[in-house]
């Protein structure tokens, strides 16, 4: 079973200070967070800021301007499963009815979703796995955030305890 989702937002983990890529589906029930390498994330915000200046351009690009020539267009966008903590994805295209599915990168699936104004079918097994994931976020953050407390005062020291208004 496949969840149709969009690309929701896209922003910065503080905690894995790395930029993330946020897909939800239409009724909010799932979340499915997309990390990304900086170059990935420079060219998925390449796209979200220019892909209306692109548009204006009379050329196109590449990819769409092969595709035009060969009969083909984009029809699906798909995140597959999780293999080793990394995303399976592929594009598929359609050809004279015959499909064709091509692996890619998660990034490039995103990036062909945005373009192409496609949603992104994500498997059961992944937004299971980001239902799990976000689960324990919530957890880890209080875990995090208690550890910080416990090693401040653990490093206290009573002589400046004096500084410090009440």
């Amino acid at each position: 079973m496949y969840h149709e989702m969009t690309i929701h937002g896209f922003t910065l983990d503080s905690l894995a200070h790395r930029p993330v890529v946020i897909l939800k589906d239409s009724r909010d029930r799932n979340t499915v967070p997309i990390w990304l390498n900086s170059n990935e994330a420079v060219a998925m915000a390449a796209e979200l800021v220019g892909r209306d200046l692109v548009s204006q351009r009379s050329g196109g690009d590449l990819l769409a301007g092969l595709l035009e020539k060969l009969g083909m267009q984009v029809c699906q966008v798909t995140i597959e499963g999780v293999q080793d903590h990394i995303y399976r994805a592929s594009v598929c295209f359609q050809c004279d009815g015959e499909e064709v599915r091509v692996e890619v990168r998660p990034s490039e699936a995103l990036l062909t979703s945005l373009k192409y104004k496609l949603p992104v079918h994500v498997a059961d097994e992944v937004v299971q796995q980001a239902s799990r994931l976000t689960d324990g976020e919530d957890e880890m953050a209080q875990e995090t955030a208690a550890s910080r407390f416990a090693d401040f005062l653990e490093n206290l020291d009573p002589a400046v305890m004096g500084k410090y208004p009440m």
